[in-house]
């Protein structure tokens, strides 16, 4: 069955790029989560003034991924201990977050996030349920493939870790 959730990790060409390895994933559209005004463009979120988080739509097949996998995943690749930044990224459009639709997910959503607060001496993850969402400008999307030089806050070793968990599962 088709399922979304959506993920904000940092920036979010490279959130995309790590869910676009991912068999089950039938589609990824970056945008804007959960601020406060209407069709935001890249240069009002990056204001620190709208409350949006760069963030990543991800369409799936819950028959050959779970969520709890999806999360997985997620969390392979924040650092979940800091508040508004991810790598070199600073400010409160790359604050990490998961915001959901489907109040069936909260239950796995929250055991995973308390699980996950276990094993850090501070934790900054949003888990909301979605407010808006705006799809980012043209130009932004698939950015990684379309640039495969272009600059992301996904370490090789965190590519290489999601690799790994998807060849093991």
């Amino acid at each position: 069955m088709e399922k979304t959730i959506y993920f904000a990790g940092g920036c979010f060409w490279g959130m995309e790029k790590v869910f676009q390895i991912v068999p089950g994933i039938l589609d990824t559209t970056v945008g804007y989560a959960n601020g406060n005004t209407e069709n935001p463009t890249y240069e009002e979120v990056c204001t620190d003034t709208t409350g949006f988080r760069e963030t990543v739509k991800v369409l799936y097949d819950d028959t050959m991924i779970s969520l709890n996998e999806l999360l997985d995943i997620y969390f392979l690749c924040i650092n979940p201990t800091v508040k508004n930044r991810q790598g070199n990224d600073i400010g409160s459009q790359y604050q990490t977050g998961v915001y959901y639709t489907n109040e069936e997910d909260l239950e796995i959503l929250q055991t995973k996030f308390d699980e996950e607060k276990e094993k850090h001496f501070a934790f900054e993850v949003e888990l909301s349920k979605l407010k808006n969402f705006y799809d980012a400008e043209e130009y932004h999307q698939d950015y990684l493939i379309k640039n495969p030089n272009g600059y992301c806050h996904i370490t090789t070793e965190e590519m290489e870790a999601v690799q790994q968990y998807l060849k093991s599962r």
